[in-house]
């Protein structure tokens, strides 16, 4: 369904379709690219469209002034211990077992360079864009993924197109790439099948791309699936076909999942949201069998939420969150990263988690380790201007 073409440093493809401020954090906009590389490791990146709240997915219970913080938020459940500080949501209990092999992990109190505006849409732009605190001008963005693969000697791009899904600028740029969507929830009128039909069908690259992303409109469910089984969770197809294909040659994945913007009760509202990370999770974990162990996922988001929950039960826009990682490639059980603490003088402008790290750090660090590119070209191209600093070492 997809083409592998050399790299090169000139042409883009790009596909996407544009949406209203509300798009920012929509659950259902889940566009893929893949990309496929020399070696046997494997790089899943995840957008958690809609600023996650690292707090309350990595509770910091052990903080003496967490819960006069969060009153109604820290006392929604106590969660899973992960240490003699930390506990995870819990309505993630259900990846547990990850952290006990070691295939689940955190860094707390990173963010991107972007501070105080705190759109989205500008947010999500530069956090796939990796650039420092400002966005260059629109005609000139890519994403630091796609000038990733640019420095992979021998590289290929492996790409799938994308219908009904918002465009990934992380993977855009001038290694070739493009986007599909497995949604779904797509609802593709007679006519508009027809016409895709028509415009793809005689394309080599797109016309099955096209043509499965249309049998999904229909039932995400495998064929042979009996007629009374129930539909799946977009998230979990979205998994299925990101794990489907590498196992075969794709070594590079990006994806978002949306739902993260919880300004009301976000003791219910983030729950969809943290249902899907799990099962996305979970997904990847088992249909990736023995490749799983060469695998590091790297969960995202723009940028966190205050330190002090609203009068409303949620919290509004902020600066330090959490970076969510996993996978059988990474040192899990451990949450990494300096904690600054959550007292008055500690937080960032008097509201939000004060960032220790920048986000870029940990994903140039990753790639280094995973793909062998140089520590000159992560900081000098990929994420151009920034000082990586100390190795982590989220890499096992």
């Amino acid at each position: 369904m997809s083409l592998a073409a050399p790299l090169s440093r000139r042409g883009l493809l790009a596909r996407g379709l544009a949406f209203g401020c509300s798009a920012a954090a929509s659950p259902l906009l889940t566009p893929i690219a893949l990309a496929s590389t020399p070696g046997e490791n494997r790089l899943v990146v995840i957008i958690l469209r809609g600023a996650m709240d690292g707090m309350d997915l990595l509770r910091p219970v052990g903080d003496p002034d967490f819960a006069g913080l969060r009153p109604t938020l820290a006392a929604n459940g106590d969660g899973y211990a992960l240490d003699n500080f930390f506990a995870l949501h819990p309505d993630l209990g259900g990846l547990a077992p990850m952290w006990g092999a070691g295939e689940l992990g955190f860094v707390a109190a990173v963010s991107t360079p972007y501070r105080d505006r705190r759109s989205h849409f500008d947010g999500q732009d530069l956090l796939e864009a990796g650039t420092g605190a400002d966005l260059p001008p629109a005609s000139q963005r890519d994403g630091w993924l796609n000038r990733a693969l640019v420095h992979l000697d021998g590289a290929h791009q492996r790409t799938a197109f994308a219908v009904g899904g918002d465009r990934m600028l992380i993977l855009e740029g001038a290694a070739l790439a493009t986007a599909w969507a497995p949604d779904a929830r797509l609802d593709l009128s007679p006519q508009s099948r027809l016409l895709l039909s028509r415009l793809y069908g005689a394309d080599p690259l797109f016309a099955e791309a096209s043509a499965t992303a249309m049998d999904l409109a229909d039932d995400p469910r495998p064929p042979a699936a009996a007629a009374d089984a129930p539909r799946q969770d977009p998230s979990e197809v979205l998994a299925a076909y990101v794990a489907a294909r590498l196992n075969e040659d794709t070594r590079i994945a990006a994806f978002s999942l949306g739902g993260w913007d919880t300004h009301q009760n976000q003791a219910t509202s983030m729950r969809p949201a943290l249902t899907r990370l799990e099962a996305t999770l979970l997904r990847l974990r088992a249909d990736l069998g023995p490749n799983w162990r060469r695998t590091a996922v790297l969960a995202m988001t723009e940028f966190g939420r205050t330190a002090r929950e609203n009068g409303s039960g949620g919290t509004d826009h902020g600066t330090g969150g959490a970076l969510v990682l996993a996978g059988g490639a990474l040192r899990g059980g451990r949450v990494h990263g300096a904690w600054p603490g959550l007292a008055e003088g500690a937080l960032y402008d008097g509201r939000d988690l004060m960032p220790t790290r920048d986000v870029r750090a940990h994903a140039g660090w990753a790639l280094h380790a995973l793909f062998g590119i140089r520590r000159a070209d992560v900081e000098g191209a990929v994420f151009p201007g920034l000082d990586l600093g100390p190795d982590p070492r989220i890499v096992a």
